[in-house]
This record gives C-alpha cells, sequence and structure tokens, in this order.
C-alpha cells in the first residue's frame, strides 16, 4: 500500500509525538509548542478529525488551538453606515418625524448641525416626548 504525499506530514509528525512521549519526565507533561503548532498545521490541510485520530492527541485541545491560531473571521455587518459630509457640521437641511403610535409623534427640522448632534437632539426630544 503506497503512503501518499498528503500523509507523510501526518506520518512523520506522528512518529515525532511517538518519540516525545517516550521520552517525557512524566505523564502529564504538557505536549511542547512545536509539536501543536504541527498539528495545528496539518489539521488545516486534513482537517480536525482526522488529524487528531491519526497524531493520537485530544480532539478539543487541538481544535482550541486551531480556532487560536486562525484569524477570526470578519462578520458580514448588520448595519452599514453611510458617510453624511465631507464636513459633518456643514449638514443640510434635516426633518425627521417620529411616530409611536397615532397620538404620539414628533418632528424635527433643524439645519447646520453635526450628525452626533442630530441624533442627541432627537434622542434627547423623543425621550422628553414620552
Amino acid at each position: 500500500m503506497a503512503i501518499s504525499a498528503r500523509s507523510l506530514g501526518l506520518q512523520h509528525t506522528r512518529r515525532r509525538i511517538a518519540r516525545w512521549r517516550e521520552t517525557r519526565t512524566h505523564r502529564g507533561a504538557p505536549m511542547p509548542a512545536a509539536l501543536w503548532a504541527a498539528a495545528v498545521a496539518l489539521a488545516r490541510q486534513h482537517g480536525l478529525y482526522t488529524t487528531a485520530r491519526t497524531l493520537r492527541i485530544d480532539y478539543g485541545s487541538l481544535k482550541k488551538r486551531l480556532d487560536t491560531a486562525s484569524p477570526g473571521r470578519v462578520p458580514t455587518p448588520a448595519f452599514v453606515e453611510l458617510p453624511t459630509a465631507a464636513r459633518p457640521s456643514e449638514l443640510g437641511p434635516c426633518v425627521i418625524d417620529l411616530a409611536a403610535s397615532r397620538d404620539r409623534r414628533l418632528r424635527i427640522e433643524v439645519t447646520g448641525v453635526t450628525m452626533a448632534d442630530l441624533v442627541l437632539l432627537t434622542q434627547a426630544a423623543w425621550a422628553r416626548a414620552r
């Protein structure tokens, strides 16, 4: 049975781990960082389960190290802020209409305020209108 080039790395690292297990000073000694780094690299190529099973190491420990070593995925934003104006102090005329029910409405008309000031003004006015 021929060994594929892909599995050579797994077999080599498996032998390195076996050699470390034979020479470690005590049973609870932590595996060296270099061996974990090799295992993480192999898990990226071959997958977690195959790597953990072949190397005879703990799946959960390998998964934790892989998650820590991997760059996190950037989540898709749920909210995208659009730029308002080149100079925020030059916001044009704005009209904000708020309605919570038929009886509760608020209209704000302003000119020449920043977006931050407009948000604060709207929050304060809406809270006061309650």
